[in-house]
């Protein structure tokens, strides 16, 4: 959240994500007409399985606010890499996001706020 508003953007955490019955994102950020809905993930793993209702959640939650779904992820001791959800590899209950996706796929933070 601090990297939004360090970039000149408004970014919020959102209270009870994970926790309320409806879909909500961890991060609602936004600047100039845009805007992105984030779901947060970190490991010190290689990599990192996401269940299939929360990207189907975060999703839905972009479609119906006009936002831009993304999936952030952050690895010990490396920088955030965001994902398109169609980015994502596909598992039998979810999805996952490995360090090699990250420096193949996943766009620093720079380059989602198209500042790189």
């Amino acid at each position: 959240m601090h990297l939004f508003w360090d970039n000149s953007w408004v970014a919020l955490r959102v209270a009870g994500s994970g926790s309320t019955p409806y879909p909500a994102p961890d991060i609602l950020a936004g600047k100039g007409g845009r805007v992105l809905v984030i779901e947060c993930k970190s490991s010190g793993e290689l990599s990192r399985h996401i269940p299939q209702q929360q990207v189907d959640d975060l999703v839905l939650f972009a479609g119906i606010l006009g936002a831009e779904p993304w999936i952030g992820v952050r690895f010990n001791d490396m920088k955030w890499a965001f994902f398109a959800p169609d980015d994502l590899k596909k598992t039998g209950t979810g999805y996952s996001i490995s360090v090699k996706m990250t420096k193949d796929k996943g766009l620093a933070f720079e380059q989602l706020l198209g500042i790189f």
